[in-house]
């Protein structure tokens, strides 16, 4: 049954299934993200070794240079198109980029002996900023976290809630006329409410991430990849450890929708057949009752800005 899968193992396609996302270990050389981060601290403007010039906790910033999957990490790439199929992945649209996240942590976490219980982080979320989202949107058909930097266990690294795919799976599939990105939350596209909390449609990320009892905090070492379902609950961590965490979470984008109606069962992705199983179905006939839109989201004004700055501290370092 296996023996399709380019990159993928018995073991990981039934992890997949099972929990929603799967590692792929050394996918890039040191050598590589060493290349890639060299400059990180000239445009970030701090002192690598001096902690007291780390003014901000979570820096997310933006891409000066994009490369290929294929031939930055081939491994990844034969494991996303065994996740979502041969062909169907929009290869320009899902190039990686050094737009880096990092997570300094602060001082005063760096003191923490109480360490905050992952549902009562703030910042439990699914990613897509800069689309209206629906069951099957092809804008982010995976969450892809690279590993750039060593992450220990309170070292900043991305806490996830496998049970969460299927609360957003369900609340998707209940609203076909598509649901905005609005922080924290998700708000049907149609809705008249200014008040979201008064919208029966309303569905908070911090609120239903209560229901769940499951949490994996994602560690790994440089050059690992997490591939998760698109609709994986997760959150940032404190970074109690105050070693400087960096990935980056470039977007997949598909050339069409995904489709849990196929004709022939073989056909489904494996994330089709995580997302139907999380409906508790075999098949639906899923169609968006809105038309399909792109948003700006606030962030990207913002990143022009940073990335200006970054510019003038590289030309000042000659770079």
């Amino acid at each position: 049954m296996t023996s399709q899968y380019k990159y993928l193992s018995p073991e990981q396609v039934d992890h997949f299934l099972k929990f929603g996302y799967i590692v792929v270990r050394n996918a890039f050389s040191k050598e590589k993200a060493e290349d890639w981060t060299k400059t990180m601290w000239i445009r970030l403007g701090f002192d690598p070794n001096d902690k007291s010039t780390w003014n901000r906790e979570r820096i997310h910033m933006p891409f000066h240079h994009r490369e290929e999957v294929a031939t930055f990490a081939p491994k990844v790439w034969d494991a996303m198109q065994d996740l979502l199929g041969e062909d169907r992945i929009d290869k320009e649209a899902s190039r990686w980029g050094d737009s880096f996240i990092v997570n300094l942590g602060t001082e005063d976490l760096e003191h923490v002996t109480d360490h905050i219980q992952p549902r009562d982080l703030d910042n439990w979320h699914v990613d897509g900023d800069f689309f209206v989202h629906y069951l099957d949107s092809p804008e982010q058909a995976l969450l892809v976290i690279p590993i750039f930097s060593t992450i220990e266990c309170g070292g900043g690294g991305t806490f996830i809630a496998p049970e969460g795919i299927q609360l957003i799976a369900r609340y998707l599939a209940s609203h076909p006329e598509g649901v905005m990105p609005t922080g924290l939350s998700f708000t049907p596209s149609t809705t008249t409410c200014i008040d979201f909390k008064e919208d029966p449609g309303y569905w908070s990320h911090l609120k239903e991430v209560q229901k769940c009892d499951q949490f994996v905090e994602m560690v790994g070492q440089v050059g690992d990849v997490v591939l998760l379902h698109p609709l994986m609950l997760h959150s940032a961590a404190k970074n109690y450890l105050r070693k400087p965490r960096v990935i980056t979470n470039p977007s997949v984008s598909l050339k069409e929708p995904f489709n849990f109606a196929r004709d022939n069962e073989e056909e489904y992705s494996l994330v089709e057949k995580k997302t139907l199983m999380a409906l508790d179905m075999n098949r639906l006939e899923f169609r968006p009752t809105t038309q399909r839109r792109r948003i700006v989201p606030k962030r990207v004004q913002f990143q022009e800005k940073i990335l200006e700055e970054e510019k003038q501290r590289l030309k000042e370092h000659g770079l």
